[in-house]
């Protein structure tokens, strides 16, 4: 997909993958989910869910290494920032030509415009974040919403994004 079509269907994704309600029990029900299908597929996540400062499920997986936490804490901070998944704000960025930098008010140190972070909504507002650090950024941002869209039952193949630079 070119990177508009990617936005584009990031957005379809953000629409579409919204919650009725959030709590203690979904998020535990969700990251559950999250983790056994990472660990069937040996993929070494460290896997976050948030709302507000207020973690309510987090798993370091085998494989995963303490950096990845950081890559969460600065995906998440992403999508605070913006109210939307850390992918598309990258996207957006590189379409743009604007640099992510401290110009803008956004140290590195802090913020990660990469795949992987994506926004719990319940209605239009941002509640929390769902996050995942371990894999090439596109793969991080792509199990998210396969696992939310089937929390949520959504069909995958409305919303999925195709193979890269397609």
């Amino acid at each position: 997909m070119t990177i508009e079509k990617d936005i584009a269907r990031i957005r379809l994704q953000e629409e579409r993958l919204r919650f009725a309600t959030f709590d203690e029990a979904a998020a535990w029900e969700l990251g559950s989910a999250m983790r056994d299908l990472a660990l069937s597929r040996k993929m070494p996540f460290v896997i976050d869910i948030r709302t507000g400062i207020r973690p309510l499920f987090y798993a370091a997986l085998p494989g995963s290494a303490p950096e990845n936490a950081d890559w969460v804490r600065r995906k998440v901070n992403t999508v605070y920032r913006f109210e939307a998944a850390s992918y598309r704000v990258g996207l957006e960025y590189k379409q743009s030509g604007k640099a992510f930098d401290q110009t803008r008010g956004m140290n590195p140190i802090d913020y990660a415009p990469a795949g992987g972070g994506f926004p719990i909504r319940i209605g239009g507002v941002v509640a929390g974040v769902v996050t995942v650090s371990g894999v090439p950024q596109r793969d991080d941002h792509n199990f998210v919403v396969e696992c939310l869209a089937a929390h949520l039952g959504v069909p995958l193949a409305e919303i999925a994004l195709g193979p890269e630079g397609a």
